[in-house]
């Protein structure tokens, strides 16, 4: 790669804030840390690693929480914008995470940053007003207790400023609830983690970012032309009506017909309602018009009104997937109104839903089971009691009553409690989301190693839906690679997936989009990089950039005492198995996917670490000097293999075989 003497499709700076001294510093964007991590979830990882050490409290002055996007923010590339929010979690005590959509990235980079770095505390309840390359500490003493939505209407009013996009956090966030996030323009989440936790530690109740400047590009003629290539990909694309019309919400009828939805806290796969709580029924009575991130021609968000009825005149943007099975199946809710009503209110307290859906229905089963009762809780958790559901969520807000025990998430719930740790179903403290590892193997190996916890987009491999063996066997030779429920090759099929969605998430573009409708494959993304920023890489150089971020994001863990032993999934999708639906009779075999995985990846099959080998390969010396420092020994890894396949073969095979055609199972397309 060149050296650039500037950084075309980047602001070219950072903003670094002190609260505790309320000083601002401005750097340059270091070159090397572009070429070696391009950008959002790659440049905060670093930063993490290099500056969050593991003796830090994430909820003290030392820990950062960083703001970050890509090269192709605030430019016209018609897959979106968006950014990673990062620090390390008050949640899980690891590397917090979350990444979000809209139009703040965008205009951050107008206001001159690719990233803003947050650290220290502030004396006094702040918010920020970061605009031209200057910052703000304006009172956000008036803002104390407000929702989300009441306080970005607050801030709006003050600055009287209708572009100025605002992340905040709401009151569950103040009172340190370790599931709540950041909210942007109210309705998009960075929820995951409990970054909102963070930045109400600091005594900031918002960020707000107004810029009049702009990005530049170092060959417009062909980025234009490129663009015209993508806009008619995505157009032509099978899925762009589907995703239009529905989103994610669609995936509701679809995770039903295949047999991998959290009915009743997974205790079932299926349900006989879905229907009456899907994608398909709100697009048809509820949505009223569609809404997309800055520059995306594909605006698959929806807002929606309910128009009767006991909730009637409730509105919001969304729900995606994960919110509406979470407070529709996995609780046992079947009024649709409810559920929408239950997600708004979530919302505007500034919660994660996936976590509360999981706190709620943990505490659900043990309701059925005798293992609680009405006088501990205060409550009546009975599946799909709406007024009991309402009341709680306020009181985990509030950390009132047995809120409060449910506040610090479902691992710590269960170890206060005492009893019900085997029904709490995390991945290393973060709540699992709304799909049945049985049913979805590949998937389920991801959540197991994801870097954050409990999580799918690290790696969404959404191949397995395909359910045909053909694709494992041309692609990662291996037949059940790519069968949902097979167990061969998913160590080969997850590793590929992951290096892809780490290069996605730094070049900060739509995932649904680039990735799973296979848009930007690793060598268009290279072709796009050159033609943006002007530095020459390679398709490998371009992989290498994922790999690197998996590896980097692995060490921090080690550093902070993971091991293979954390990379486990509950007890019940080990042992117990699914007992009707398309998927009866699975179990996870979480181990021997774990070998491959560990395998194809060159990290240590008995700790799960990487190997100096590895790390030393994809130019992270200084990670292995740092981990030997603390004490940590890693192998030399000279006798360990890769069996990933070429990852030309694949793009090759991806582009001849049209594997498009497996989402269109999604909407029945």
């Amino acid at each position: 790669m060149c050296v650039l003497s500037r950084l075309y499709g980047y602001a070219g700076k950072v903003l670094r804030i002190n609260l505790s001294s309320y000083d601002v510093k401005v750097e340059e964007t270091r070159k090397e840390l572009v070429r070696g991590y391009l950008g959002g979830r790659g440049l905060n990882a670093r930063r993490l690693y290099d500056e969050v050490g593991p003796n830090v409290d994430p909820l003290s002055p030392e820990n950062r929480l960083m703001i970050s996007t890509g090269p192709l923010a605030g430019l016209a590339f018609p897959i979106g914008t968006r950014l990673n929010v990062t620090a390390k979690s008050p949640q899980t005590g690891l590397l917090g995470d979350s990444n979000v959509g809209g139009h703040f990235a965008a205009e951050m980079k107008f206001a001159g940053f690719d990233q803003i770095v947050i650290e220290g505390r502030s004396e006094r309840p702040v918010y920020l007003y970061v605009h031209d390359g200057s910052v703000e500490f304006r009172s956000a003493s008036g803002l104390r207790g407000l929702t989300i939505s009441e306080a970005y209407r607050e801030i709006r009013k003050e600055l009287r400023d209708v572009r100025a996009q605002i992340a905040l956090i709401g009151p569950s966030a103040e009172n340190l609830v370790k599931f709540s996030g950041i909210f942007f323009n109210v309705y998009r989440p960075a929820a995951r983690t409990g970054l909102g936790a963070v930045l109400a530690s600091k005594n900031v109740k918002a960020i707000v970012v107004r810029g009049d400047g702009y990005v530049e590009v170092a060959d417009s003629k062909r980025f234009e032309e490129f663009v015209s290539f993508i806009e008619e990909l995505i157009y032509s694309h099978q899925q762009y009506w589907p995703r239009r019309v529905m989103g994610t919400s669609r995936i509701l009828l679809a995770a039903n017909m295949l047999g991998f939805l959290p009915v009743r806290h997974f205790q079932d796969s299926v349900a006989d309602y879905p229907y009456g709580v899907s994608g398909e029924r709100l697009a048809l009575e509820y949505n009223v018009k569609n809404r997309s991130c800055f520059s995306c021609v594909l605006p698959c968000s929806r807002f929606y009104v309910v128009k009767y009825g006991t909730y009637e005149g409730c509105f919001g943007e969304g729900p995606e997937y994960e919110a509406l099975a979470g407070m529709t199946v996995r609780i046992g809710i079947k009024d649709l109104n409810a559920a929408l009503k239950l997600v708004s209110l979530i919302n505007d307290l500034g919660m994660d839903v996936i976590s509360v859906s999981e706190v709620i229905s943990w505490c659900m089963e043990l309701f059925e089971r005798g293992l609680l009762n009405k006088d501990e809780v205060g409550l009546n958790l009975e599946w799909g009691d709406v007024n009991s559901v309402t009341q709680l969520v306020e009181m985990i807000s509030r950390r009132e009553g047995f809120g409060g025990l449910l506040a610090d998430g479902v691992a710590k719930a269960a170890e206060r409690l005492g009893r019900g740790d085997e029904l709490a179903f995390h991945v290393k403290g973060l709540e699992m989301i709304q799909a049945d590892p049985r049913g979805l193997k590949g998937y389920g190996l991801g959540f197991a190693v994801a870097s954050r916890g409990a999580d799918h987009l690290r790696s969404e491999p959404f191949i397995e839906l395909a359910d045909d063996p053909r694709l494992g066997a041309e692609l990662f030779g291996e037949p059940e690679a790519t069968l949902r429920l097979g167990v061969k090759g998913k160590g080969k099929l997850v590793a590929y997936y992951e290096n892809w969605c780490a290069v996605v998430d730094s070049i900060e573009v739509c995932k649904n989009i680039a990735e799973n409708m296979e848009i930007l494959t690793f060598d268009r993304i290279a072709e796009l990089l050159n033609i943006v920023t002007g530095i020459e890489v390679s398709k490998d150089d371009v992989i290498a950039v994922g790999e690197r971020i998996v590896n980097l994001e692995r060490a921090y863990l080690a550093r902070e005492g993971i091991r293979r032993k954390d990379d486990r999934l509950p007890k019940r999708f080990l042992v117990e198995r699914i007992k009707d639906g398309p998927s009866k009779g699975h179990i996870i075999e979480l181990e021997t996917m774990l070998d491959e995985y560990y395998e194809v990846r060159g990290w240590d099959l008995i700790n799960g670490l990487p190997t100096t080998r590895k790390l030393v390969e994809l130019g992270l010396s200084d990670v292995v000097e740092d981990l030997e420092r603390r004490g940590i020994k890693l192998l030399d890894g000279k006798d360990l293999t890769s069996g990933l396949p070429t990852m030309e073969k694949f793009t090759d095979k991806l582009a001849k075989l049209r594997l498009s055609d497996v989402v269109a199972r999604l909407s029945g397309g």
